[in-house]
């Protein structure tokens, strides 16, 4: 599997065992030096099972195996009645993420369509990914795959020496567990009893990029928007549909979309 691929995989193939190396070096022999310094500051992340190289890191990065990840998280996932869905890899195994459903707790968007929670959890071990949990409502909405999203909580931890929250994954799982339940039991279904202000839909159109007005007000034309839970779907719409989801200016809209809409349902 090359580096640049990704691939859905078990959650057992997640868990092989990886090792720090301490990264030292010799200097020429040949030029009359050899001194060895063992103390460079960096050190490998290796993959046990194949001696494959993950990457070179820093001492202060914190090695947090995908398996010590799983034994904090699974149970707690469970217990709150999380079903796996899928184990993706990345990178020859440097970076993974797992996702889980859960299947009792939903909320009905109209016509029997129901979404229902999910939580994705990332770690690497090359540092390009932080170890996070990210909560979210997310659906279908195209035969090609698109999905509508709507980021509920997310918790990002960087994998440094000094961060403790490393060492309390079970009570961030569970936190972020907690408020995605409440989300669904408690928000949702106020969002779908509250009707829209009148001002509501044009302080929407104020946070879109100028991309995004015209398809924004497309959707609204042919779509009713008579609650809050339409206004969050339009919003949701236009952020997969109309813009670009590279650029970073996109997941940081993205990121706003549902507190701005909850406070204008509770103002």
């Amino acid at each position: 599997m090359g580096k640049s691929q990704r691939n859905s995989v078990s959650v057992i193939d997640t868990l092989f065992p990886v090792m720090e190396i301490p990264a030292t070096y010799a200097f020429n022999e040949e030029a009359g030096i050899g001194d060895v310094k063992l103390n460079t500051g960096y050190k490998f992340i290796v993959r046990e099972d194949t001696n494959e190289v993950l990457s070179c890191m820093t001492d202060e990065y914190k090695l947090v195996s995908n398996k010590q990840v799983i034994d904090e998280i699974a149970k707690p996932l469970k217990s709150s009645g999380a079903h796996f869905k899928e184990a993706q890899m990345f990178g020859d195994g440097a970076r993974t993420q797992w996702t889980w459903l859960f299947p009792e707790t939903k909320v009905d968007i109209g016509d029997g369509d129901n979404v229902n929670p999910e939580i994705t959890v990332k770690n690497s071990y090359d540092g390009k990914w932080e170890l996070s949990f990210m909560a979210g409502a997310f659906r279908l909405v195209c035969s090609n795959g698109l999905v509508i999203g709507t980021i509920l909580d997310s918790k990002r931890n960087r994998h440094s020496i000094y961060n403790t929250n490393l060492d309390k994954l079970s009570e961030l799982i569970m936190d972020t567990v907690n408020k995605t339940t409440d989300l669904f039991n408690e928000d949702f279904p106020m969002l779908q009893s509250v009707k829209v202000h009148d001002k509501s839909v044009p302080n929407v159109v104020k946070q879109l990029p100028q991309q995004a007005v015209e398809p924004f007000v497309r959707y609204c034309m042919g779509h009713k928007i008579e609650n809050y839970w339409d206004l969050l779907n339009a919003f949701t719409w236009v952020t997969s549909h109309a813009l670009n989801r590279q650029h970073e200016s996109t997941h940081r809209l993205e990121s706003r979309v549902y507190p701005l809409i909850k406070n204008m349902a509770t103002a």
